[in-house]
């Protein structure tokens, strides 16, 4: 008597192998209606949007909102009360600490402060995640370091320790440590918070170049709207816990929603006042190139 077949078992999606092809189709990130609350703080509601491969998201909104929460919680430092987040290509909700550390090899993000280590000199940090990484010579780190010092524009402070940099310049450094890492994609918390015009400019620069050079793809948590015409190729805009617009700033225009409008028409004056952002009164606008 022949056997019984048994019933194919299905491959969870997050195992199955994918194609270079099927991944550019297929967004890098995602949330899937996830709701975040801190008690009765609820600050994600039913939040959707996702990234494409290469692409570069900005998260917009007042404070309070969300934006950097959304960060963390892709990183997988936070996870949702309700939804799905997918990073990678990945189911990563419920995955283990363990699981995590992989996807953050691929996946890392530039901190509003800086995250870098004290006691080490702007080199060391950079090298730190090539030393764990493990495989190279020391004379190959530091060919890396120096060359990924030269690509965000501070060579020089090379032996220098963070507290002798302004804000700034470590932000420059850490992204140079983020991409000691090799990864796909960057996030990045409020890059131009604190710091002067003309680095918030060169910052936005920065950016917009390695995304070029690099092929990263990219989430930018930001007040700054001149940064997010730069280098946005769709936005995000949170509102009492609502994403309630998702596009392109084409689209944005156009937006009906009335909070879209104001924060579209705010001069660098009313910025403080309304989002309690730290930002000099005469800022110039820049233009996307």
């Amino acid at each position: 008597m022949s056997a019984i077949a048994e019933p194919p078992v299905e491959t969870p999606v997050q195992e199955q192998p994918k194609t270079a092809h099927e991944e550019s189709r297929k967004p890098y990130i995602e949330f899937q209606h996830v709701y975040k609350a801190f008690g009765t703080n609820v600050v994600l509601d039913d939040v959707s949007f996702d990234v494409m491969p290469g692409e570069t998201v900005c998260i917009l909104g007042r404070s309070g909102v969300g934006k950097s929460v959304s960060l963390h919680q892709i990183m997988g430092f936070l996870k949702p009360d309700k939804g799905r987040i997918w990073v990678a290509y990945e189911d990563v909700t419920d995955y283990p600490e363990r699981e995590l550390e992989r996807i953050r090899k691929k996946v890392t993000m530039v901190f509003q402060n800086g995250a870098l280590f004290d006691s080490l000199t702007v080199g060391e940090n950079v090298a730190f995640p090539l030393r764990e990484r493990g495989g190279l010579e020391e004379e190959q780190i530091f060919q890396i370091v120096d060359g990924l010092l030269e690509m965000v524009g501070v060579p020089e402070f090379r032996d220098l320790l963070p507290s002798d940099l302004s804000t700034g310049m470590k932000r420059s450094v850490a992204i140079a440590r983020a991409l000691a890492a090799q990864p796909d994609a960057v996030l990045y918390d409020e890059p131009t918070t604190m710091v002067d015009p003309l680095m918030a400019h060169l910052l936005g620069d920065l950016i917009k170049k390695l995304k070029k050079q690099l092929k990263l793809t990219s989430i930018v948590v930001t007040h700054d709207m001149a940064l997010a015409k730069k280098l946005a190729d769709r936005l995000l805009f949170l509102h009492e816990a609502k994403a309630i617009f998702f596009g392109s700033f084409e689209q944005m225009s156009r937006c009906p929603e009335p909070i879209v409008q104001e924060f579209l028409q705010l001069d660098s004056l009313d910025f403080e006042a309304y989002f309690g952002a730290q930002r000099p009164a005469h800022q110039p606008r820049f233009e996307a190139s």
